[in-house]
């Protein structure tokens, strides 16, 4: 790593979620955009380097082990890593169970052993998780557990994440949501140790080309009831979730890491209280 490096920021997985952080966090330092997709990463780096910033960007798989151990080594020979934003994963329309699984699930458990190796003293991360993942919870306690500490590598081995046992997508992909809080919290031990921290945020249905596919999906009518009985009234904005990352990304929370900020309008109480049923 040269000595004059800039600060790097990890963007992992290039859509607005991922870019509206990306153009809050990533002035005057080095904002490496990792995507599937080597031609949105490029799309998306051609953007925000329209806008001024210094943008490169490296394809990774993070259901791929040997990937995303790249993907941290490669942003640590850049400069020292401060930021750390993972936004990928699929959705309960787009994705089988399976591969539910191996991206949101173990993808994001990889993701923060990665990291852990790697973030700087006083670096941060986030992790956007979902409102789906506090919809079935909590589990039965030795679920819980099982999700929070089992070794990555061994996660897809647990008989409740059989797709057999998972039952439907929609559970599969509140079930990676869980264990994406769980995870957080158990790695800002790791986190920490190198003197970084480590969050999550879970929105509810935040307007982005995902969750487009998800309102036109069979569940549309479904979410336009959520619309109309949260609350808020209302879906939100990438923008809106960019800001709640930031400020866990900063030194203004220096005191929180293992958390999980849920922010999703209301919807989680309307279902709490009965105002709202899943389908």
């Amino acid at each position: 790593m040269p000595t004059d490096a800039k600060e790097v920021v990890v963007v992992i997985g290039s859509g607005s979620i991922g870019l509206a952080v990306a153009r809050r966090v990533g002035a005057g330092r080095t904002v490496m955009l990792a995507d599937y997709s080597d031609k949105a990463a490029e799309v998306a780096a051609e953007r925000l380097r329209g806008e001024g910033h210094e943008v490169t960007t490296h394809v990774t798989d993070v259901a791929d082990h040997a990937a995303v151990e790249n993907l941290a080594d490669t942003a640590a020979a850049l400069g020292p890593v401060t930021h750390v934003v993972h936004t990928a994963g699929v959705s309960p329309t787009q994705a089988s169970i399976d591969r539910i699984l191996h991206v949101d699930l173990v993808g994001t458990a990889m993701v923060l052993d990665a990291f852990a190796r790697v973030v700087a003293p006083g670096g941060a991360g986030i992790v956007i998780a979902s409102m789906a993942g506090h919809r079935e919870s909590p589990y039965a306690p030795e679920i819980e557990h099982a999700l929070a500490t089992t070794e990555t590598s061994k996660l897809l081995e647990l008989p409740f994440l059989q797709a057999e046992q998972v039952g439907t997508t929609v559970h599969a992909y509140a079930l990676s949501k869980r264990a994406n809080s769980l995870r957080v919290q158990t790695s800002a031990v790791a986190w920490g140790k190198r003197g970084g921290r480590i969050n999550a945020v879970s929105p509810g249905v935040i307007i982005t080309p995902l969750a487009l596919d998800e309102l036109s999906g069979p569940r549309g009518e479904w979410f336009e009831q959520v619309r109309k009985v949260s609350p808020a009234g209302r879906f939100g904005t990438s923008d809106e979730v960019a800001d709640a990352a930031v400020f866990l990304l900063g030194p203004q929370a220096g005191f929180i890491t293992g958390a999980d900020l849920l922010m999703d309008g209301g919807v989680t109480s309307a279902l709490r209280t009965g105002e709202l049923t899943m389908p």
